[in-house]
């Protein structure tokens, strides 16, 4: 099964009935999945992976938050793949496919252990949304290396700088 429109509005649903109203967490998935699908349209890589990645990528917190009383990144890599693994099962997808999308939650935290077009189009949607809870977007100079340094994809620095620097003349 491909990620249709269809498979897609499922997924969605999953995350959302698996948060529980918890409306900032599922409000963050769908900036994820909006930006990463901005960047798969730009950068190419597969829609079937990037997808479902991208609404299920922070599914882990709950999780986390349950068993250790913290959101912790690197716990989140822990205990979200095998949540996200079980959705994705319960809609027949390919193992192969369900395998790299539980691979890119293992890592979303952390750049280098996957190099994949699929991962660096996650972690840049990520960020997208991300960037201004990490650092002061009022420096835009600063703020322009930082793009620079963090984001993968030619697409998604040229979305930050769209976002976040907007049109200034530095």
């Amino acid at each position: 099964m491909s990620c249709s429109s269809h498979l897609e509005s499922k997924i969605l649903y999953a995350m959302e009935e698996y948060f529980a109203g918890d409306t900032l967490r599922i409000l963050h998935a769908h900036r994820v999945l909006q930006y990463a699908k901005e960047i798969l349209e730009e950068e190419g890589g597969n829609r079937e992976i990037i997808i479902p990645a991208a609404i299920l990528h922070d599914i882990g917190i709950k999780e986390c938050e349950t068993k250790y009383n913290s959101s912790n990144g690197q716990l989140q890599e822990k205990e979200g793949p095998p949540i996200a693994g079980k959705i994705l099962q319960g809609f027949h997808m390919n193992e192969a496919i369900i395998s790299e999308v539980c691979q890119i939650i293992s890592s979303h935290h952390s750049p280098g252990e996957l190099n994949s077009l699929n991962f660096k189009i996650l972690w840049d949607a990520d960020w997208l949304v991300n960037l201004k809870d990490e650092y002061d977007i009022r420096d835009k100079k600063k703020l322009k290396n930082v793009i620079e340094k963090i984001f993968f994809t030619e697409s998604g620095k040229i979305k930050a700088r769209e976002i976040y620097i907007k049109n200034e003349n530095q």
